[in-house]
């Protein structure tokens, strides 16, 4: 997949226009203001960019997911706040429905999801726990007649407060179960909350670093009940689920983290073209052509290793610890990138109003969401046959 069939290149160069055009322009604002880009999802919607790796049975645009990787690419190159809210709209809302949901609530919820009318959120992490799921999971869901029963919290949930989220699908503990070494082990089911449901309260906004302008909440669950219908797949196999949407989610995550590792790439080029210091413009200096290649480099082998990641996950084969890899590298890629652009940049660059200041504030993030860095390298090393 070294070279793009004319039919990625065509959505490559689709959404890279949309980015440039629609969404350059507008998006500092929005990102000075804290505020969720509705107008700016309004038209992704339109453009089929939430139904990309869904089939068009589904109302989705029957591609697959590399397709979903050089959209989030394209945006990311631009504004990440943008890319993130369409990556966890797809990977964490759409997708597990998609692959694990019943016959009702796909024709219920896809058609709304792929349309970008509506946006679907995960609710696994929690505040007491990070990276130690299940262990650190404390939600719980009890069957009571008909309907679960929910309580518990939820951190740091993308797409889970704006005025379009239609529901958060929910892991919890709904037993216990017996590992195989006979140790008891939480049961992790997944269950579907929409949006108003009494007992379900959404907090306001985080003020956070960085990706201002997308949505991210802390959520509460108290004595919240939902359908018993609401499951999503089979009783006990929610963490079997999780793992699954990670292993794809990491490979977009990576996809977006290029995106803004060639966003600095971009910028950095225009800019060392036109500024000036000591009399002639700072990209004669080696100094900042040696840097600006380096920034070149990341961004080129970390494309290629989310493109090997993507080429093994749609043939079929096991990817888990190349999605690490393509997670890991272009993470770093990344937030190397975004400092010496920011470098390059000088006091402009610690500015807002510039590109690589956003790109500066949401790259951290890219080492910690979807699984952290230190996770990553645990996984490698896993894959090795290193069971430490």
């Amino acid at each position: 997949m070294h070279r793009l069939s004319d039919e990625y290149e065509a959505l490559r160069k689709t959404v890279e226009e949309f980015s440039r055009d629609v969404v350059a322009p507008v998006i500092g604002d929005y990102y000075e203001r804290c505020e969720f880009p509705y107008d700016i999802v309004s038209q992704m919607g339109r453009m089929g960019l939430f139904g990309l790796p869904i089939p068009e049975e589904h109302g989705g645009m029957g591609g697959d997911y590399f397709a979903l990787c050089l959209a989030l690419e394209e945006l990311a190159r631009v504004d990440s706040s943008v890319a993130i809210t369409l990556e966890a709209a797809v990977s964490l809302g759409a997708m597990p429905l998609y692959r694990f949901g019943t016959a009702e609530q796909k024709a219920e919820w896809l058609p709304e999801l792929t349309s970008g009318r509506k946006l679907g959120a995960f609710g696994l992490t929690e505040p007491g726990g990070g990276s130690d799921v299940p262990g650190g999971m404390r939600t719980t869901a009890v069957l009571d007649g008909g309907e679960w029963v929910i309580n518990g919290s939820k951190a740091f949930i993308t797409n889970s407060g704006t005025d379009i989220t239609g529901f958060v699908a929910v892991a919890a503990i709904t037993g216990q179960r017996r590992k195989a070494d006979g140790e008891p082990a939480p049961e992790i089911s997944t269950i579907l909350v929409p949006s108003g449901t009494p007992g379900f309260t959404v907090s306001k906004k985080y003020s956070k670093v960085g990706w201002s302008a997308s949505d991210t909440r802390e959520l509460a669950f108290s004595d919240c009940r939902v359908p018993a219908a609401g499951l999503v797949g089979e009783r006990g196999r929610g963490y079997a689920q999780f793992l699954q949407t990670l292993d794809e989610g990491r490979v977009a995550i990576a996809a977006l983290s290029v995106g803004l590792a060639q966003g600095c790439v971009d910028e950095s080029l225009r800019y060392v073209k036109e500024r000036h210091a000591f009399g002639q413009a700072i990209g004669r200096y080696q100094a900042i052509q040696f840097k600006v290649a380096d920034m070149e480099v990341r961004a080129h082998t970390a494309r290629l290793a989310y493109y090997h990641a993507a080429e093994k996950m749609l043939a079929g084969e096991p990817f888990k610890k190349e999605a690490a890899i393509a997670k890991l590298v272009s993470s770093n890629a990344a937030m190397d990138n975004a400092r010496d652009a920011t470098q390059i940049f000088g006091g402009y660059g610690f500015m807002n109003e510039y590109p690589v200041g956003r790109f500066y504030r949401d790259a951290k993030i890219l080492e910690i969401g979807e699984g952290t860095s230190e996770v990553q390298r645990m996984l490698i090393a896993r894959q090795l046959g290193l069971n430490a």
